[in-house]
Formats: structure tokens, C-alpha cells, sequence
């Protein structure tokens, strides 16, 4: 793969995961990322031990690997001048500076705006928060389940009236590594916009602002109709027959997307085993097969039943319409289109343990990027202490007073 990113240095102050895994895209396409970590405990991430749904294996913190793959990192201590100045040195040396920190956090840590320009004018400054910078609940942390899912009108949008409670995310990090997506984005056009113009910008994206970019179709709708998004109740009448979800005879379930039904039903019943049902009068014509779209979906429905998903996939294997397996997290990897385009990576910890990760989803001439593993904590301060120009002598100096893991 092209790695377009060769060449950009990113130091970053960051935990969990939406800000760090923005910079893990970076590192996957070629820039180098210096991460600062906690002196002692390093990356809160580290000490985290469930997702909430599943406990993590023990050999492998995926959760870890999947927003620091390819980083290199130093423990460093923000409270102590000297690590201050370490930070502004190294930041000199940058072209992005990438921080999730509170406010009140960076000002108290000395890590804002002013004063990390004051160390590189050229450096591109970039914040990932909860909220947005400004508004009252700015300087208020939050999470993507937060932020992201309930406050931007995610999760009451996939509310039916007679559930009782929203559901959850469907993932951990899901909104994060949206979110994340969003910021390498825009530290990519702000690194276009400084060679263009000499100027470096201040980048910012919350997980509020993805939260409602993600739902601003339905947003525009709902305006538009003075309602609020929601999903239709459970018994809710058909529309588009070609427009739906089936269950296999197996238990699975296939979802059809065919928007345009009176150019697809012919093709469709031939497909199906009902090809009566292409010339039955009630369905001739699109404007009729709308009107008898109940009768249309159950036929269609009771064709699916007659047949095993594995069965269904070969005879839609030619249909010219869209349709899709509804696939888990583990079948997606060996889905044949996964692997032909590397949309799943294989991946090793320092000590050879083997673990897989998603792909960046952007590839440069039809490569996909190799997510290299994520570091050890301060696995690289020695390093980066030393290309900076400091002596072992002060290395251990520094060490001895918890400035420097």
C-alpha cells in the first residue's frame, strides 16, 4: 500500500479509544505516532479488563491493539516541568498534536493551543471531545455510548414504541471508531490545507457532532416533518416486498435492498421458485404490486422458508438485485469479499501471540494496510529520549524522579 502518510510525525495525548484509534488510522498509512502515556499505569485502556459484554482473553488486549496498532510510546509525567519540556520538545518535531484532554485539563496540564504553538507554529492542533469545545457541557467528559448514542439521537432512533428501553450500541468503541475515521480525516485536510496555504489549523470533532452527522438524514426528515425519528412498530404493514428481511428455513435471515420492485419482481419470483407469481394480475405492475404489497411479502416470505440459507445463497448467487447475508462478527471474516479486499488483518503481539483486527477502511492502490500491533507501554522512551538529543546520564536522571517511565 501506498503509505501516504510517510513522513507527518504525530504526538499524541490521548486514552481509551476515539482520539487514539483516530491516530492508529495514521500510523496504518505510514505516519510515525508518538504516544504519551501515563508515567506509571500508562494508557487508562491498559487497565481495562471487559468490554461490557464479553471478558478479554488474556494473552491479547484487542481492545488496546485495535486503536494503538503501529504507535510508538513514552511514559511520561505532564505534572513535572521536565516532562513538560520533554512534550514541547518532541512537539516541536511534530506536524499534529492530538489530544481528547479535558479544558480545564489542558490548560492546568499547559497543553493548550498557545502553548503547544508556542513550541512549533507550524503544528496542527487537534481535539476529540465529548461535546464539542464550546457550550456548557464543554469541559464535561462523555463516552461514545453517551455522546454519541443516546444525546445525538442514535439509540431513540432504533427505539420501537413497545420497547422498554433503548437498545445499547451494537459494539464496543462503536461510535468511537467512527469517530476516529472523522478526525484522521480532518487532520488530513488540515495537513493538505497548511501546504497549500502555510497555515496550521486548529481541528475539532466531538463524538456529539459524529453522533448527529450519522443521523442527519434522519434528522433533516424529522424537521422536515416535525416529528422525531423513529423506526416503524413491529407490526407495521409491508411496504416494498423487495424491501425486507427473510428468515431461511435454517433460522437465518437474508435482507433484500431492491429499491426499484416492478424492475426486479419478474427476476426476483423466477429466483424465489414462484414464477406464477410474476404474471398473477395482482402484481403485474408496480403500481398494482404496491397495492398488494401485504399479499406480495408473504408469498415472498413463505418462498424464503422453503429453503436453507446456504441454499439461498446459491440461487441468489445470479439475481441481479441486492441483497445481503445478515452475517455476525465472526462470519464477516471469512466472507468471501473480506478476505479478497484484506478488510481483516493478522497481527502478532511482541511475544508472537496471534490476533487479527480490522483494516483501515480507506486503501491507497488497492492495498490494504497492514495494522502492525500496538506497544508496549514505554516500549520506545529510551528511543525517542534519546533522538531528542539526551544523554544517558539524564535519561536516568529522569527516570530516577518518575519523570520518565
Amino acid at each position: 500500500m501506498t503509505a501516504v502518510m510517510q513522513g507527518v510525525r504525530v504526538l499524541e495525548v490521548a486514552e481509551h479509544t476515539f482520539v487514539p484509534a483516530a491516530s492508529a488510522l495514521l500510523a496504518d498509512w505510514g505516519a510515525e505516532v508518538i504516544k504519551i502515556e501515563h508515567v506509571e499505569r500508562g494508557d487508562a485502556m491498559r487497565g481495562l479488563a471487559s468490554s461490557g459484554i464479553a471478558v478479554m482473553g488474556k494473552d491479547v488486549h484487542v481492545l488496546l491493539e485495535h486503536s494503538n496498532r503501529g504507535k510508538k510510546s513514552l511514559g511520561l509525567d505532564l505534572t513535572s516541568e521536565e516532562g513538560l519540556d520533554v512534550l514541547y520538545r518532541l512537539a516541536a518535531t511534530c506536524d499534529v498534536f492530538l489530544t481528547n484532554k479535558l479544558p480545564s485539563v489542558r490548560t492546568k496540564l499547559k497543553i493548550d493551543v498557545e502553548e503547544i504553538r508556542a513550541a512549533n507554529p507550524d503544528i496542527i492542533y487537534v481535539r476529540g471531545t465529548g461535546q464539542g469545545e464550546r457550550g456548557p457541557d464543554a469541559d464535561k467528559g462523555s463516552y461514545d455510548s453517551l455522546a454519541y448514542w443516546c444525546r445525538a439521537g442514535v439509540a431513540m432512533g432504533q427505539k420501537r414504541e413497545d420497547d422498554e428501553f433503548p437498545p445499547p450500541p451494537p459494539a464496543p468503541a462503536f461510535g468511537d471508531s467512527i469517530g476516529a475515521m472523522t478526525i484522521a480525516g480532518g487532520i488530513m485536510g488540515a495537513l493538505f490545507h497548511r501546504e497549500r496555504t502555510g497555515e496550521a489549523t486548529t481541528v475539532d470533532v466531538s463524538l456529539l457532532s459524529v453522533g448527529i452527522w450519522s443521523m442527519g438524514a434522519a434528522l433533516a426528515l424529522s424537521l422536515q416533518l416535525g416529528m422525531p425519528w423513529a423506526p416503524p412498530p413491529r407490526d407495521a404493514p409491508p411496504g416494498n416486498p423487495l424491501v425486507n428481511t427473510y428468515q431461511t428455513s435454517d433460522g437465518r435471515f437474508i435482507s433484500l435492498t431492491c429499491l426499484q420492485p416492478g424492475r426486479y419482481w419478474a427476476e426476483a419470483c423466477e429466483v424465489l421458485g414462484i414464477p406464477e407469481a410474476a404474471t398473477d394480475p395482482r402484481f403485474a405492475e408496480v403500481l398494482d404490486l404496491m397495492e398488494n404489497k401485504v399479499e406480495a411479502t408473504e408469498l415472498v416470505k413463505q418462498a424464503f422458508l422453503s429453503r436453507t440459507a446456504d441454499e439461498w445463497r446459491e440461487r441468489l448467487d445470479s439475481f441481479s438485485g441486492q441483497w445481503a447475508m445478515v452475517q455476525d462478527t465472526i462470519e464477516v471474516v471469512s466472507d468471501p469479499q473480506t478476505v479478497a479486499n484484506g478488510y481483516v488483518s493478522d497481527c502478532a503481539t511482541s511475544e508472537g501471540t496471534p490476533f487479527q483486527l480490522a483494516t483501515a477502511p480507506v486503501q491507497y492502490d488497492e492495498q490494504p494496510a497492514q495494522a502492525l500491533r500496538a506497544p508496549e507501554f514505554n516500549e520506545h522512551g529510551d528511543a525517542i529520549l534519546e533522538a531528542l538529543g539526551l544523554d544517558w546520564d539524564t535519561i536516568v536522571d529522569l527516570k530516577v524522579r518518575g519523570v520518565v517511565a
